[in-house]
């Protein structure tokens, strides 16, 4: 079953860190607390009524299709392009560097590192994320069918404290998720993703 521990095992922190020339562990906590805020993100698009959605779930296809995943992810494949592209339809159609500013300091680590992190790890989760759905032959709707599934199965397993008290996610998710007031992420998210203008 789809999962946030089965996806991150899909993402080669050190060849990332590598490629970035950062610390490894600098990397990994960045990566912990971005995942769960995309999966969040992109599951808030599948099932708001006020987005549509549909570019977003034929990128997700498409990136099932792209067989990144197998084998292992080779970071020199991931195309850094498309994963800029896709910043901006799941997070309302900010950029980059707007994301990167907007969640700086939230425990992602700064704001450089994210704005490198972001366009490796899109295509990474939108290829999870696709393969759970079933590799790309999904046509989710608005309802969000087979993906509206696997995003609820990986962040209901978030939510509900797996994974102990070191990791911050639960909260994370908690204030992403739960609309509630005192998380900065789910008030940047809130903005990023579009709050009634």
């Amino acid at each position: 079953m789809a999962g946030l521990d089965d996806l991150y095992s899909q993402i080669p922190v050190a060849d990332i860190a590598s490629r970035l020339g950062a610390p490894e562990g600098e990397v990994n906590q960045a990566i912990q607390t971005l995942v769960p805020t995309l999966v969040g993100s992109i599951q808030h698009n599948v099932v708001s009524d006020d987005i549509d959605s549909s570019s977003l779930e034929s990128a997700i296809a498409s990136q099932a299709g792209s067989r990144l995943l197998e084998g292992g992810v080779n970071v020199d494949q991931v195309d850094t392009g498309a994963g800029e592209q896709f910043v901006a339809r799941i997070f309302g159609g900010n950029d980059t560097n707007q994301v990167a500013s907007a969640l700086a300091g939230s425990g992602a680590g700064g704001g450089d590192l994210i704005k490198k992190l972001l366009p490796i790890l899109i295509p990474i989760v939108l290829a999870y994320l696709g393969k759970q759905a079933g590799g790309g032959s999904t046509q989710a709707g608005a309802s969000g069918g087979g993906l509206g599934d696997v995003l609820g199965s990986i962040l209901g397993g978030a939510g509900g404290g797996a994974g102990g008290g070191n990791n911050p996610l639960g909260s994370i998710l908690g204030n992403v998720l739960g609309g509630k007031q005192g998380g900065a992420i789910g008030d940047i998210l809130g903005g990023l993703l579009g709050g009634k203008k």
